[in-house]
């Protein structure tokens, strides 16, 4: 049997196969179902920082309301502000530690973030609390037609230097796709002390109903396909940058998870495909990288990782755009 034991953010996983911030790691649970079936690490469910920022906002608006009980700048005002952060706060730390107790693989915090202000002294307390790294979901859609790339880059290089001088524990930053240069941003990123990447971000879909002619919601789940994309940037990073990549999105099956590390994927978050099959679906995705790895004679996960990165493949140039043109066109 092949080893299948991988680092990440300078942990040990037992294997490459983390399961992705979401719904099947809001609980501890759920988390000591996802190590019962062969889990490398889990990924809690995001802290957002929108969402404790508005709850707090929602219960001020509320006493402002009861002239009878409080004053209009009343000194409690401070006091809800606080009490309710530190509630949702709790929460999540409570989670933390108690399934730190309960199992034995990498416990790894999240939390969706879109500045560098108050938030990031929560930091602290999640490691104190036991995580065993913390990945920052850095959610800034490029919508804003007022900043230029330069701007919404400077915001996620503020974040994660203001993290990173919180903690000791490694941190990660999961990305969106949309950078005009993504290679330097995630070089500049491990300069402000990112451990590791993860690529990418999937963020809700629209549709529309042509029937009804209203919008609506595409498919909340991942398809194989779309993996083709992290699949290319872990390639084009790999061996390239100082930080650990981890490929997330349309990984749905053991196949898959040997074509990422193959790009250079220390590790690989998977979601979707849990949703889907159920957690007891992690148990034949480590059968296929174990077959794999026998059948060709690997013992180790990093005697094969980055092998078909660009720099080490024979053929670097499928990774670019240009062999779509050669192969559509006349272009040699």
């Amino acid at each position: 049997m092949a080893d299948l034991t991988t680092k990440y953010l300078g942990l040990t996983l037992n294997n490459p196969i983390i399961v992705g911030s979401s719904g099947l790691t809001d609980s501890v649970e759920k988390i000591k179902e996802l190590e019962k079936n062969g889990a490398g690490a889990v990924v809690l469910k995001s802290l957002f920082e929108e969402q404790i920022m508005m709850e707090a906002e929602h219960k001020l608006k509320m006493a402002e309301k009861d002239s009878f009980m409080y004053a209009e700048h009343s000194e409690t005002f401070d006091y809800i502000d606080l009490h309710v952060k530190e509630k949702e706060l709790n929460k999540y730390l409570d989670l933390i530690s108690k399934a730190k107790k309960e199992v034995m693989i990498p416990v790894i915090a999240s939390v969706n973030c879109v500045t560098a202000h108050e938030w990031t002294t929560f930091a602290r307390d999640i490691e104190k609390a036991g995580a065993d790294a913390l990945e920052l979901n850095i959610f800034i859609m490029p919508f804003n037609m007022k900043k230029n790339s330069k701007e919404i880059e400077k915001v996620h290089y503020e974040i994660v230097e203001k993290v990173c001088k919180e903690v000791s524990i490694p941190v990660s930053v999961k990305l969106s796709p949309y950078f005009a240069n993504l290679g330097k941003v995630i070089k500049t990123l491990t300069k402000k002390g990112a451990k590791g990447v993860v690529l990418f971000n999937r963020f809700a879909s629209p549709d529309i109903d042509i029937e009804t002619m209203k919008v609506t919601t595409a498919s909340i789940f991942s398809t194989p396909g779309e993996m083709h994309n992290s699949l290319r940037w872990i390639a084009i990073l790999g061996k390239r940058v100082k930080c650990d990549l981890a490929a997330s999105t349309g990984v749905h099956d053991g196949e898959a998870v040997i074509k990422q590390i193959l790009a250079g994927a220390n590790a690989v978050q998977v979601a979707s495909a849990i949703y889907k099959h159920g957690p007891e679906y992690i148990i034949g995705m480590k059968k296929q990288l174990d077959a794999w790895m026998e059948k060709n004679g690997i013992l180790y996960i990093d005697s094969f990782k980055g092998k078909l990165s660009q720099e080490k493949s024979e053929n670097p140039e499928v990774f670019e755009r240009i062999q779509f043109m050669k192969y559509f066109s006349e272009i040699k």
